[in-house]
């Protein structure tokens, strides 16, 4: 490769990076827009209103006032570790959109094969967001412990033992997704769920999707979930020391974080960018993808404004009691109908790799 292609590659790199952070900043800003107008609504209430029409401008007048406010660091806190925590939480966040598909093109008949829209198309898509993603964490603990706070350093422990207890069933979930796709690839996952919504993988894995979508409630520190900044025990549980613009970036990792549960539901379980009917392939595939994924978030939301907040002891019961034993067991029964001659042809129509 001479130094024109080097160059060249170089700049569809930066453009491809520029393309998915420029509009996931924006999305994970008016996520919260979003998430007050639509509480209000079920709440019967009004909802951000005042800056802008329909309150539209109210994420940047929130955005300038964090920038405004005093940054306070604990006297007796560990410096370092305090300042690193909320980048260590929030890059993981934005880190594992670079292998995320968001759709195919051939940018108008350029290219004669469509290519995926992704920063890059791993064949181990799948391993990368799940370990990328998981280091996450290592902000919310380090925030925990560096503040010098009983309070952080409680929530901060309870964010992790959430996110082992998830975790795991989460896992045991995408494995059953693995198994009827015969692939690591996001970009094949989708592929294997072509020619409409009967092939989608909620419909075989149904229980799965269900665990996938609620672990990732609870991955993300979304109520009814939120132990980890329940204010009514914690203040506000493991960045409770933190002000101004640092405060404001775990909020921000968190909706990332919530957008990119979304995204992969859709991904893994939903079709993808496919239509759910042939006859509606006209529409571009990234649109059925935004649109599904917004409704994932939409049912985030819908969570928050409905349920209670769980007790720890539930909390931890419906982890390791009920979605781990039914992971593990619905990956055996995958298994079994996979790999038994007569049994595999009820679920050969998933499989198009058989």
């Amino acid at each position: 490769m001479d130094v024109l292609d080097m160059a060249l590659q170089v700049l569809i790199w930066a453009v491809e990076i520029v393309a998915v952070v420029l509009p996931l900043a924006l999305a994970v800003a008016y996520t919260t827009y979003a998430e007050r107008r639509i509480i209000g609504w079920m709440q019967v209430r009004q909802g951000c209103n005042r800056v802008g029409p329909w309150g539209l401008f109210q994420p940047l007048a929130d955005g300038l006032k964090m920038f405004m406010k005093e940054t306070i660091i604990p006297a007796r806190s560990n410096k370092f570790l305090f300042v690193a925590a909320p980048v260590m939480s929030l890059m993981p966040a934005f880190l594992a959109y670079a292998v995320v598909p968001f759709g195919e093109t051939s940018l108008f008949g350029f290219w004669d094969e469509p290519h995926v829209m992704a920063i890059a198309d791993l064949n181990v898509g799948v391993l990368y967001v799940m370990a990328i993603s998981s280091l996450g964490i290592y902000g919310i603990l380090m925030a925990g412990w560096a503040s010098n706070s009983k309070y952080a350093l409680i929530g901060a422990i309870r964010a992790v033992s959430q996110m082992i207890s998830y975790e795991i069933a989460m896992g045991f979930s995408i494995v059953c997704v693995l198994i009827l796709a015969g692939s690591l690839s996001l970009t094949d996952i989708v592929h294997a769920q072509n020619g409409g919504i009967l092939h989608w993988y909620f419909i075989p894995l149904f229980p799965m999707f269900i665990v996938y979508f609620i672990s990732g409630a609870a991955e993300t520190n979304r109520s009814p979930f939120d132990l980890p900044e329940g204010e009514a025990e914690l203040v506000a549980g493991f960045f409770v020391e933190y002000s101004g613009m640092w405060f404001a970036v775990f909020a921000l990792a968190e909706y990332a974080a919530m957008i990119l549960i979304a995204l992969m539901t859709s991904i893994l379980f939903m079709g993808g960018w496919n239509p759910p009917f042939e006859f509606l392939s006209f529409i571009p595939g990234t649109v059925w993808l935004l649109m599904k994924t917004s409704f994932f978030i939409f049912v985030f939301i819908w969570f928050r404004a409905t349920f209670p907040r769980y007790r720890y002891d539930q909390l931890m019961r419906l982890g390791w009691k009920v979605f781990l034993p039914l992971a593990m067991a619905w990956v055996a029964v995958v298994g079994i109908f996979t790999y038994t001659p007569v049994l595999s042809d009820f679920i050969g129509f998933w499989q198009p790799w058989r």
